[in-house]
């Protein structure tokens, strides 16, 4: 059998027995912060210094400073993305004293095939003194003569100057098979030790697009076909959901992600949160905590679009720092507690 029959398998049974933990219910507890377009960036170090949109931005928290990864989009024509990299100081950010513009710079950009058409949507995540970027890499793959469309999840990796050591994308392998699906995105690491790691991700399976959890190898950019398992399906009022951001880690063996469904009614993207464990296993989920409301969220390239990608705990609140309907950032902010008030747990750490 396939390797990608075999993971459809999988998908079946768990579209079967997973369904039903959620209810299409939207209890909205974050708190509006701040909004920043894409006027509230100042782009060094690159001829054009003010991009058209700036949305859906990685996050990762350093004591105080915040880094914040915008989606850069400086052309309409062929709606091509790169990677910035903005830092921010979170007390100026939640009081409202930010000043702007904010400079940033751009880190990742198209520069091979498999992301020929964009470098989208990072998630952030650090070990051992390096900087690991995951982000779709939007581009092609060549049969012969023919160039054909392809999302693959790519890996960017970085020093602690931000100078690039290595890019790539990931394979799931099988012994000796590889397959590379049409589209693999949405993805956040949870552990790391070596070279291994366990990670949360989202490849398509014959159309399909649900929540897996995995091992993989971050050096040969492998995910283990034998260790890619559903934690999260749609349901039955969903097109499809995915990992929205990167994982914050609460305890020992518990991890705090967003995800998103796309609800079929209004074609919106609506967000909530769940707690894993270190392996990936569902620990607890929520119903929809985030929906996009009023003009500023709802009314833009694409409109109706809360969506991720970065996550913080900062003192009692968890800050959701998301793009709004693909044309600039919202930065949402929850009491922690009020969170877990919403968690319906599925089993224990």
């Amino acid at each position: 059998m396939a390797l990608e029959d075999k993971l459809y398998e999988k998908q079946a049974k768990a579209l079967a027995k997973l369904r039903g933990l959620r209810k299409p219910e939207v209890k909205d507890v974050f708190v509006r912060v701040a909004y920043l377009g894409p006027e509230d960036f100042a782009v060094e170090g690159y001829k054009r210094t003010r991009p058209c949109v700036a949305f859906n931005p990685g996050a990762h928290l350093e004591d105080k400073d915040l880094l914040v990864f915008p989606r850069f989009i400086f052309d309409y024509y062929k709606y091509v993305s790169s990677v910035g990299l903005a830092r921010i100081d979170i007390e100026n950010l939640l009081s409202g004293n930010l000043d702007t513009p904010v400079k940033s710079r751009i880190i990742l950009w198209p520069q091979t095939i498999w992301e020929f058409l964009g470098c989208e949507d990072p998630r952030a995540f650090m070990c051992n003194g390096t900087y690991y970027i995951l982000y779709t890499g939007k581009g092609y793959y060549r049969e012969g003569r023919e160039y054909i469309r392809r999302d693959v999840l790519g890996l960017a990796t970085f020093d602690p100057l931000w100078r690039l050591k290595s890019r790539g994308y990931f394979s799931i392998t099988d012994g000796s098979e590889t397959f590379v699906p049409k589209s693999n995105k949405d993805s956040a690491f949870l552990e790391m030790k070596g070279g291994e790691c366990t990670m949360l991700t989202r490849p398509e399976i014959k159309g399909d697009r649900i929540c897996w959890r995995a091992r993989a190898n971050v050096d040969e950019l492998k995910i283990y076909a034998k260790d890619l398992e559903p934690v999260l399906v749609f349901e039955e009022w969903e097109l499809k959901v995915g990992w929205s951001t990167n994982a914050v880690k609460l305890s020992s063996n518990e991890y705090l992600v967003g995800w998103h469904g796309v609800v079929l009614e209004d074609y919106s993207y609506r967000d909530g949160l769940a707690i894993v464990n270190g392996e990936g296993e569902l620990l607890a989920v929520t119903d929809y905590l985030l929906a996009p409301n009023g003009i500023a969220e709802e009314y833009g390239d694409r409109p109706l679009v809360i969506f991720g990608d970065g996550l913080a705990v900062y003192k009692e609140y968890v800050l959701w720092i998301g793009g709004i309907s693909d044309y600039a950032i919202g930065v949402f902010a929850a009491e922690l507690n009020k969170v877990m008030e919403h968690m319906k747990w599925v089993s224990k750490a």
